[in-house]
């Protein structure tokens, strides 16, 4: 017998992971799609779909009922936006009325995909874990995401809201169509647009890993638990030393300081604000390089019997999927 259930995110890299694995254990999907999104994440998926806005989350409130479980992924994954704002709507408010709404129509059990972000950071080259206390929150993304979880967490307490928190660490993959900024730098490391580095450290974990890690926290998950799905605790200067070398091109090799890059990240913030466009580097992103987001997935290891394959493979399935979607010519 087939289960009903409702997926958010899922034009998206982790959430278009997470539903191709709740398909292949028997579950029937409605998916949550804005009407301007890149669809091409759902194609060869067998789901229905659902066209709204976690802005709006009432407008599909009738589409939940007679889901018995909700899989919140989406959200807004920057870490530069021109319109902090609108960030904070719907990573924070967006989730606390699609929580309330979720429960208003009956939904039975929903996990909740927050991130590492979210946590707290020794910072040294030290491992945090889902207990490490928070003491600053640098960024917008982080700042949104931390937020969602309190509120989460509140709803839990005070609502008996039937949630399970899970906090992915830095996945990478296939389907990263954006990409991500993580996919991003593995990206522009293939096509030889790193040029040097800072001395940081990342988690780098598979996106499918990520996706069983979702459906092990709806089978085994403890309501109101958090669980790190992370993968192998990496320095930035070995994640493009492995990627080159997969990639068969020259990794950088000069590792500059962040207060060299600061003027860099000025003039690239004030052209993304005249041009519309991206920016390669940010004040942010430098201030949250000078702690090592090293994190251990020991407690999902335990209770939720989570896995995780090396970094290696994640890579090589990075660099393989931008190459065979011609990302890099």
């Amino acid at each position: 017998m087939t289960t009903s259930t409702f997926i958010t995110g899922v034009t998206g890299f982790v959430g278009s992971a997470v539903a191709r694995k709740l398909i292949e254990n028997g579950h029937r999907l409605k998916v949550l799609a804005r009407p301007s999104s890149n669809k091409s994440n759902l194609q060869g998926l067998d789901a229905e779909i659902v066209e709204g806005d976690l802005l709006n989350p009432e407008a599909f409130t009738q589409s939940l009922r007679g889901c018995k479980y909700l899989f919140h992924v989406a959200a807004d994954y920057r870490l530069w936006v021109p319109d902090p704002k609108r960030m904070m709507e719907i990573n924070v408010e967006g989730t606390r009325r699609l929580m309330l709404a979720a429960q208003q129509a009956g939904v039975e059990k929903i996990v909740y995909c927050s991130s590492v972000a979210a946590l707290g950071l020794v910072g040294d080259g030290s491992i945090a874990d889902e207990t490490t206390p928070v003491h600053k929150i640098i960024g917008v993304y982080k700042q949104s995401k931390y937020e969602a979880e309190q509120a989460v967490l509140k709803l839990i307490k005070e609502n008996k809201l039937p949630a399970v928190i899970v906090n992915p660490s830095t996945p990478i993959g296939p389907r990263d169509i954006k990409p991500t900024p993580t996919g991003q730098m593995i990206l522009d490391c293939i096509k030889g647009k790193m040029p040097a580095y800072v001395d940081t450290g990342l988690n780098i974990v598979h996106v499918d890993d990520v996706a069983q890690g979702h459906l092990l926290a709806l089978e085994k998950g403890i309501i109101g638990e958090k669980y790190i799905l992370g993968g192998e605790n990496m320095s930035l200067r070995d994640l493009f030393a492995m990627t080159s070398k997969i990639a068969n091109v020259r990794p950088p090799l000069v590792r500059l300081n962040q207060k060299v890059i600061w003027p860099v990240a000025v003039v690239s913030e004030w052209m993304a604000n005249q041009f519309n466009i991206q920016p390669r580097v940010t004040r942010e992103m430098l201030l949250m390089s000078y702690k090592k987001m090293f994190f251990s997935s020991a407690k999902a290891e335990k209770e939720l019997g989570y896995t995780h394959r090396p970094a290696h493979e994640a890579i090589k399935d990075a660099v393989d999927w931008f190459r065979q979607q011609r990302y890099v010519s």
